[in-house]
């Protein structure tokens, strides 16, 4: 007998289930409004914009203040010149951001990500250009349905023409901290421009005109990895947004100064206004959902339909689950104050890496020849040494070998180098053989600068010998 159980297919003609894994997008058209957390978020934006076009055009000892000359590997921020070599500290740097994401998440969901993210930020910037050239949502929404026209042709060009006008002075302020950004701008007018400059404006420009333009929302539900993994950082005590259905259901339209509480309503209104300002397109009042990004838009548009109507205000805030239910809110907790030592101690012990970083690297290069014999029966070792001067100026340094008694140095035993220099210095160091204690001894190099004891290097290495009876 066989083991399988038969199967037969009952379903009616026509009715087979068709399950579309890829939901096509639904264009969202916000609606203008107004509102505190509307007017903090533009101050914010305002400063960042301030801070990322303006920096690049600061200049600092005759050379541009933030520049990451990648062709010479010198990372100029201010007053100070990075290395590949310095590369941990952007490590660290990152991690401090991580535990600062970490920090802001526990305790106030994804204000980050409403406020300061740069898909944001320029979103909200894209969509006043739509505001400005196609009118408001019912107007936009209205010459969407309209075929097209002279009217329509010339509102649509002037808004990609603002589009693409943003995403080419972003492009040209991105790549001008890594090309000298006074030199890049009229080459470019100039049609002068070297092939990867120009490579990396067109690649810029078009990528924050495709995201900030047409991806909008779908870089935060489905291409930001932030979204996915939130839900792990929140707690019932973080602050999100939040509708309360407590007091807004009932919901149901009504007119202003009836006595609503009778016909069992509460003070939603059902206006739609929540969804209708959300840059993802969520119904808020479904309650928390992960395309939230807490741009707090929609606590806007609720408070001013709130004082329209005289209710009070903060049907749709910043608050906590406990804080719904009823509960007292416990700001301070373990995980949060984890956070906030963690991050603490890091960024004190990135400050002090920063502020005692040695201005001079020393790398010890042993020859392949492990030892010799001089005339005088002396035992030899050659080294070459690699002094690479990460001071903005010219350094003398001076040059020492110690670790084992009666070592001799020969060569050069002060060396001058320039602003960002890297010198190959050969060393040969010898000693008598009855005063080697192994065959392998561990030496320290170390070079100092001259005129200030604080600039200095260590490097270890070994004296090779021959076997001692």
């Amino acid at each position: 007998m066989s083991d399988q159980i038969p199967v037969q297919n009952i379903t009616p003609p026509g009715k087979e289930d068709h399950v579309d894994l890829y939901a096509a997008r639904k264009k969202i058209q916000t609606r203008s409004f107004t509102g505190h957390f509307r007017n903090l978020r533009r101050v914010g934006g305002l400063v960042l914009f301030a801070l990322f076009y303006g920096t690049a055009w600061l200049n600092w000892d005759g050379r541009q203040a933030v520049w990451w000359n990648l062709p010479e590997r010198k990372f100029y921020i201010f007053g100070a010149t990075f290395w590949p070599q310095d590369f941990m500290l952007l490590s660290w740097l990152l991690i401090i951001c991580a535990f600062g994401l970490f920090f802001i998440t526990v305790f106030a969901g994804r204000v980050w990500c409403g406020y300061t993210c740069p898909q944001s930020v320029f979103t909200w910037v894209f969509m006043w250009a739509e505001k400005v050239t196609e009118g408001d949502r019912n107007q936009r929404l209205k010459l969407d349905k309209q075929p097209m026209n002279a009217e329509k042709l010339l509102r649509k060009l002037a808004k990609h023409s603002i589009w693409m006008g943003v995403a080419l002075l972003t492009a040209i302020t991105f790549v001008g901290y890594f090309t000298p950004i006074r030199q890049l701008v009229p080459d470019l007018l100039t049609f002068n421009i070297g092939g990867w400059a120009l490579f990396w404006v067109g690649f810029f420009t078009l990528a924050t005109y495709g995201n900030a333009g047409f991806l909008r929302e779908q870089v935060c539900i489905y291409m930001c990895p932030y979204a996915r993994f939130q839900s792990v950082m929140f707690d019932k005590d973080t602050l999100i947004v939040s509708y309360d259905p407590n007091r807004g259901e009932k919901r149901g339209p009504r007119k202003k100064g009836i006595d609503y509480k009778a016909q069992g309503l509460g003070d939603c209104i059902d206006c739609t206004m929540c969804v209708q300002v959300c840059p993802t397109g969520i119904d808020i009042r479904d309650g928390l959902q992960f395309e939230c990004i807490g741009c707090a838009a929609c606590i806007d548009a609720c408070d001013s339909i709130m004082e329209k109507m005289d209710y009070p205000k903060g049907l749709i805030s910043y608050t906590t689950e406990h804080n719904l239910s009823g509960q007292k809110t416990h700001l301070m907790r373990p995980r949060l104050i984890g956070y906030a030592i963690a991050l603490t101690a890091m960024t004190g012990l990135f400050t002090y890496a920063v502020t005692h970083r040695s201005l001079v690297e020393l790398d010890v290069l042993k020859d392949r020849v492990l030892y010799r014999e001089n005339e005088e029966g002396r035992i030899e070792n050659v080294y070459t040494l690699k002094i690479m001067n990460k001071a903005q100026r010219d350094v003398a340094f001076a040059i020492n070998a110690e670790g084992l008694d009666g070592l001799i140095f020969e060569g050069k035993r002060e060396v001058k180098a320039g602003a960002g220099e890297v010198l190959s210095v050969p060393v040969e160091l010898s000693i008598d053989p009855e005063k080697l204690p192994s065959s392998t001894n561990e030496i320290m190099f170390k070079v100092q600068a001259v005129d200030d004891p604080g600039i200095e290097q260590g490097a270890e290495s070994r004296f090779i010998g021959p076997k001692v009876r």
